[in-house]
């Protein structure tokens, strides 16, 4: 029997690794990509089963690349995880000094990127009848100071989940926020802050691994509503 193939973007650390380290571990194959080649090869060389794993590293915002990572899967993909994100400056300015390049690049990365990747392997989504999962935001829903540019880019993402699970219904599209977490990220939107007593990405996973393999509908859903029963939220 041939194993479900999943493609996870950003999966060299963070909440994309723990992921692909979790999928890994039941026997997926993976097609996994990240900007760090030297990152992305140590990420995959820790996995339980390395051989399942096609590594790609590069930029998903360049066509060139998502092309790449599109050939890269089989004719059916099962699950396709957009995690992959830009934060724009740090510190994170106000609306007002935001740098218009920075803003696109952040559209470019989280909100165009997704889209221009998913266009790309819809018929292998549809012939598996696969699942999309959209990395999205608190800041997506609410009005943080400085968080402007990356709320922006997810609330778009989010509006996209919402219509492709619209435009089709023979997939399962889900939008998450994962909450906070002590990632690299997350400690570049707080520099000068230590950020390690939020919770571990890793946590995040039992979540995400209900919308990867339960029958939830299309839909946004944050991580601590998904957390099995007696775990902390």
């Amino acid at each position: 029997m041939t194993p479900p193939t999943a493609l996870v973007t950003g999966a060299s650390r963070g909440l994309g690794l723990a992921l692909a380290t979790a999928l890994n571990a039941e026997g997926w194959q993976l097609v996994l990509d990240a900007r760090g080649g030297d990152r992305l090869t140590a990420a995959v060389a820790g996995l339980p089963f390395p051989d399942l794993v096609t590594a790609l590293p590069g930029d998903v915002a360049d066509p060139t690349h998502r092309a790449a990572l599109a050939a890269a899967v089989p004719p059916g993909l099962d699950l396709l995880v957009a995690n992959a994100s830009d934060l724009g400056p740090s510190p994170l300015p106000a609306l007002a000094d935001l740098p218009l390049d920075a803003f696109q690049r952040v559209l470019a990365v989280n909100t165009v990127a997704p889209l221009a990747l998913l266009q790309l392997l819809l018929p292998a989504l549809r012939r598996a009848g696969g699942r999309v999962l959209q990395v999205s935001s608190d800041a997506a829903v609410e009005a943080y100071a400085g968080w402007g540019g990356y709320g922006a880019s997810k609330a778009a993402l989010d509006q996209l989940s919402r219509v492709l699970a619209v435009e089709e219904p023979g997939l399962r599209v889900y939008a998450v926020d994962p909450g906070d977490m002590a990632t690299e990220m997350h400690q570049a939107a707080f520099p000068g802050e230590d950020v390690g007593d939020r919770p571990a990405p890793e946590s995040v996973v039992p979540a995400l691994l209900r919308l990867v393999s339960g029958e939830l509908p299309s839909g946004r859903y944050r991580a601590a509503e998904l957390a099995p029963a007696g775990a902390p939220a």
